[in-house]
């Protein structure tokens, strides 16, 4: 199991268009991915945007991303970059 915090650099936060990426990538994946905020229990299905969207998380939010599954390094590298790359938005 892979469990790392991600911060949301972008812009707008994750947005429904930001939640849509993140979905569409996860789901590519046979792992199981959930995010939490930091410090929070409940968790939310990655391949999910409902849930995604329900995490709220604009700006500065710290995310608890926990990947578990037999391609969770892949999935796990593919995630961060995609956190990295402030999810191809310039702002």
């Amino acid at each position: 199991m892979i469990r790392q915090i991600l911060v949301v650099e972008n812009g707008l936060g994750l947005h429904a268009r930001a939640a849509a990426k993140l979905v569409h990538l996860a789901s590519r994946f046979q792992s199981e991915v959930r995010l939490a905020r930091e410090g929070r229990a409940e968790t939310m299905d990655a391949k999910n945007i409902l849930g995604i969207l329900m995490l709220a998380a604009g700006r500065g939010t710290r995310l608890m991303v926990s990947i578990n599954g037999p391609d969770e390094v892949e999935a796990g590298e593919a995630i961060l970059q995609l956190f990295a790359g402030r999810f191809g938005e310039d702002f």
